[in-house]
């Protein structure tokens, strides 16, 4: 099949969680024997930070304008078998008007990789990536939430087919790195954008823990903080680490901390791409509790989750060959169940019912 997607970004990995969500997914499709096409705004941010200007799993075009690609963009959709608008891509909302839904037209997705953010902005008439109007109108709403999230979008927005697809990530791409044998440099490391509804956290979970520990070292990766003068001495930090350097980010840190965003909390079954990453090297997860996380990690075996400071504070003192055994038992579940193959395999699964329902009713 040839599957046209119209997302976020592909190409920089900058700022979003949207580039590696649809690189595992577009890496999977393509161990499937499918073809994918990329349409990317070129915006400025990105091309200064872009890390995979070729993709190898797609073709990617990168467009200034929307007017200006618009015709071969919809002639490529056209083409398609499936066409896949995500979240935050910022023309999106012209190009589900424009492919409407219809017995003759390539099945019409939409990936929403930050489902509980888009339903608090449609509730608020703020969402500037889709119109309410535009969600009966698709054939399949793809949530990077599932849970009863899924319910709400059948019965008050009146999707017709809501399924979730949560993120993934190439366990190529994001296993250790083979040849590192020394011990981790920093007890913790977190990985993740400014974003001031998490901030509480990241100050009881990560710098409380880095102010009482002040003979460690800890480590953070991400964009956009304020006040990092004021941080303790002992924590390191970098405002972005490309994805080849994920690895060895979570490598060098003995446990890697998750923070979820608050919407995604309230709405539960929301995993982060993080989560996967570094679980997909081994490496041991501490991480907020939300609704949800068992159906992914099972916790004090395969994450440990903390509400508080002494809660990170006691899981820095664990046994060395204890967090590796959590560590491992995490690479095991993504293994079996996380790649992005398994949601290539999911999203394949989807579009084949839809295309028995569609030809029944063609028949009939």
């Amino acid at each position: 099949m040839l599957f046209v997607f119209f997302g976020l970004s592909l190409s920089s990995s900058w700022g979003n969680g949207h580039a590696t969500t649809y690189r595992g997914l577009l890496a999977g499709l393509q161990e499937l024997g499918h073809q994918t096409v990329f349409f990317e705004r070129d915006c400025e941010w990105y091309a200064a930070h872009r890390d995979l200007p070729h993709p190898p799993m797609a073709e990617l075009h990168l467009y200034s304008d929307w007017p200006t690609v618009r015709p071969a963009a919809i002639a490529h959709a056209r083409r398609a078998d499936v066409v896949i608008v995500g979240s935050y891509f910022p023309d999106a909302i012209p190009v589900l008007d424009e492919l409407r839904t219809g017995l003759l037209s390539p099945l019409l997705c939409f990936y929403d990789i930050d489902t509980p953010v888009t339903l608090d902005q449609l509730r608020s008439n703020r969402c500037a990536y889709l119109r309410a109007s535009q969600i009966p109108e698709v054939d399949l709403y793809l949530s990077f939430t599932g849970g009863p999230v899924l319910n709400e979008l059948s019965r008050q927005w009146n999707a017709r087919c809501a399924r979730p697809l949560y993120c993934a990530c190439d366990p190529a791409v994001y296993a250790a790195p083979q040849n590192r044998r020394d011990p981790p440099q920093f007890a913790l490391g977190y990985m993740g954008t400014f974003a001031p509804d998490r901030q509480a956290k990241f100050e009881r979970l990560f710098l409380e823990p880095a102010r009482r520990l002040p003979q460690l070292a800890f480590r953070v990766a991400g964009s956009m903080y304020p006040g990092i003068h004021r941080w303790p001495a002992n924590v390191h930090y970098a405002s972005h680490l490309p994805p080849d350097q994920h690895a060895a980010f979570y490598a060098s840190c003995r446990f890697t901390l998750n923070l979820t965003r608050q919407a995604m909390v309230e709405a539960g079954y929301s995993p982060s791409i993080r989560l996967f990453e570094a679980a997909t090297g081994g490496h041991p997860i501490v991480t907020d509790p939300w609704p949800g996380l068992r159906g992914f990690f099972r916790p004090g075996e395969e994450i440990l989750v903390a509400a508080e400071a002494t809660d990170v504070l006691s899981y820095l003192r664990l046994p060395l060959l204890e967090a590796q055994r959590i560590g491992a038992a995490a690479r095991q579940r993504v293994l079996r169940a996380h790649t992005g193959r398994h949601r290539a395999m999911q999203l394949q699964g989807y579009i084949e019912e839809l295309n028995r329902t569609r030809w029944a009713v063609t028949v009939s």
